[in-house]
């Protein structure tokens, strides 16, 4: 061994002693500091009103039966009580975006001798090397790292270790920023109630099949309502085989918070059942709790400041392989219906009125995504680093593509707890997905559809695919048009009988492209065998090819079995489209011609009278060419570009004047 090599091996190793023994006195005196977690309080969210059917299963003595303090589903208890405590540590989720990793890793309940300290390791130069340590949060059994300076090149594998009690490994996948096509999976609704309750393995399967780069759950990962780590284990454990690879983006929904229904109302407190005044009916506590365990792991928020009751907001993006996602919690600021506009079927947020007034519902001081919401999609709008496309994440469809729900007796002309209303708020929207030429995906809807969004006019917005539900047990929807005939417009190219044009029952404009019907006819149907392949569970696979600014929707039955070489979508599935598509705008004229100085430069059109930014996107040019800008409204204009953001204006005040527009 020469000297050189020796000093070298002495130092490097003298360093990881050094490291790893200043890892242990740090995390040694962070616990002294911190406050200490009492992991077995009997009431961690308080005693008033409802709090006490929250999380019953895992909280306090939850080993030890309580006769009437059990929640609505004492398999729960059950099943932890059966866990392999090897396996105490259940699941790890993680995203990375601007330098910074995010990561939770969630356990199942634990005993009183077991550790309630999470390490997180990574494997590096032929060995596991700690990096970080967090405690356990209670209630929801949680713990959660950020680490900074994040070096997203390569891959890294990663291991989460429970003391010497469990252990949890996956990779930490680098940014696929040099794929050409980026794959996402779009899912969500995850019912319990189907044979499988505790595995999901023909999902998991397939999803590792077709090796996404991103998973997106749209909400509802769980039914169990007031027993949320018990749902929310459930649901980690079906994916695990799948998540703990890949970063994964989960947003909380109404079922997930323990609602039927969410209209968040900015965080009041829910004063009627069903909620439809607004708000929410369990404690801010609770909610946190949900909110903590979910979204944690998603990148910082766009304005960290919490709503009403101190209930925290999550709402932000995340570039990945070139694509710019917005995380959107769309029902956290929206208006509840209750006392605001006049019941008109059989319950405040059903409408079964044909002759009812539309404009009548919507009305001024009513919200949707909320002024704050608005600000960031602005914002998010006008940043394109290291991106080349924009897409909006969402819980829900900005329109009501239903015309059945629960079962097919039951027909709704409107539903207003989908984000077609109030229209306004959806108008505003789909403005702004449309203004980056991005492409909408939700879930919420237990139905699978593809449409294009109509503002002004049928088609002149962007592309919108809603998944379908993975498990499809509670709440069968349908979309069956009441004179089962095609909509207008220029014929679409599909197999299935009712496309083209329609308004919703809100007289929103869509265009449908597809949809995949349940053949089953009645919810007693839902779980019996005849009936389970013919649910409509399933999920979505979109393909974003930056090189070409093509996208393909695609739609996969939950039981095709892809090892088998089964490839058969959902009738009417895969649909291809370009980016351009999602602006359909048609313009009326263009701006004086301009050279443009950068290579895919980004181009920022504002109308000068109004102040309003009528598009923001990336170019597909090379340096010099010369660029006329569409418009669509005769007004004063500014055109600005850059590579990131558009910083330079090159036409300023150029007013044009358009007769007969």
């Amino acid at each position: 061994m020469s000297q050189h090599f020796l000093f070298s091996f002495v130092s490097t190793n003298l360093l990881r002693v050094a490291a790893l023994s200043y890892f242990i006195a740090f995390s040694y005196l962070a616990s002294l500091s911190a406050e200490p977690i009492d992991y077995y309080a009997p009431h961690p969210f308080g005693t008033e009103g409802n709090a006490n059917q929250c999380d019953n299963t895992a909280i306090g003595k939850w080993w030890i039966e309580r006769d009437g303090e059990w929640g609505h589903d004492k398999d729960g208890r059950k099943w932890f009580l059966e866990r392999e405590r090897e396996k105490a540590l259940a699941f790890v989720l993680y995203t990375h975006d601007d330098r910074v990793l995010k990561l939770t890793a969630q356990t199942f309940p634990l005993y009183p001798e077991e550790p309630k300290t999470i390490t997180l390791e990574f494997f590096r130069d032929g060995q596991w090397q700690p990096v970080a340590q967090e405690p356990i949060q209670y209630p929801g059994w949680s713990a959660h790292f950020r680490i900074e300076n994040w070096d997203n090149s390569q891959d890294v594998r990663y291991r989460a270790r429970l003391g010497d009690l469990s252990s949890y490994e996956g990779l930490i996948r680098k940014d696929p920023a040099d794929k050409e096509s980026i794959v996402v999976a779009s899912m969500s609704c995850n019912s319990p109630k189907d044979k499988t309750r505790y595995e999901r393995m023909e999902l998991t399967n397939n999803l590792i099949m077709h090796d996404p780069d991103l998973l997106f759950f749209a909400g509802d990962q769980n039914y169990t309502h007031d027993e949320h780590t018990y749902g929310w284990l459930m649901w980690g454990v079906h994916y695990a085989a799948v998540t703990k690879d890949r970063p994964t983006i989960t947003i909380t929904d109404d079922h997930d918070i323990g609602h039927g229904n969410l209209w968040g109302a900015n965080g009041k407190v829910s004063l009627i059942q069903g909620n439809a005044d607004g708000g929410y009916k369990y404690p801010a506590s609770f909610v946190n709790m949900v909110q903590r365990c979910e979204m944690y792991h998603l990148p910082d928020t766009f304005d960290p400041q919490p709503i009403l009751q101190d209930i925290s907001v999550h709402y932000t993006d995340l570039t990945l392989g070139g694509i710019s996602f917005a995380i959107l919690e769309d029902r956290k600021f929206k208006t509840g219906p209750y006392g605001r506009i006049p019941q008109m079927g059989p319950r405040p947020d059903h409408i079964n009125d044909p002759d009812y007034d539309r404009s009548g519902v919507d009305l001024a001081n009513l919200k949707l995504l909320g002024d704050r919401q608005l600000k960031f999609l602005d914002a998010w709008a006008r940043d394109w680093s290291d991106s080349s496309m924009k897409v909006v994440l969402s819980q829900t469809a900005f329109c009501g593509a239903v015309h059945l729900h629960g079962d097919a007796s039951n027909r709704l002309l409107a539903d207003l707890d989908c984000n077609g209303w109030p229209q306004t708020g959806r108008d505003r929207a789909v403005r702004a997905i449309r203004r980056v030429k991005g492409t909408h995906l939700c879930g919420d809807q237990h139905l699978a559809t593809v449409l294009k969004h109509g503002i002004d006019d049928f088609r002149d917005g962007p592309m919108a695919f809603t998944g379908p539900a993975l498990v499809n047990t509670i709440y069968g929807r349908w979309w069956w048009p009441l004179d089962e005939a095609a909509g207008g417009g220029a014929p679409i190219d599909s197999p299935l009988p009712w496309v083209g044009d329609y308004e919703d029952g809100l007289g929103n404009k869509i265009t449908m492209f597809a949809y995949a019907n349940p053949e089953y006819q009645k919810t007693k149907e839902l779980n019996s065998d005849p009936a389970r392949e013919n649910r409509g569970d399933g999920y979505g696979l979109v393909r974003f090819n930056k090189a070409t600014q093509d996208i393909t929707f695609e739609c996969w039955p939950r039981f095709a079995d892809l090892s088998q070489g089964d490839a058969a979508q959902f009738e009417g599935w895969p649909i291809t489209f370009n980016m351009d598509l999602n602006d359909g705008r048609e313009p009326i004229a263009h701006l004086p011609s301009v050279i443009l100085p950068h290579a895919n430069a980004v181009v920022q059109l504002t109308d000068q009278a109004t102040g309003e930014l009528i598009y923001c996107y990336r170019l597909q040019n090379q340096a010099g060419e010369a660029y006329e800008a569409p418009i669509f409204t005769s007004s004063a204009y500014q055109l600005a570009i850059g590579q990131s953001q558009p910083d330079t204006v090159l036409l300023d005040n150029i007013n044009i004047l358009v007769e007969d527009q």
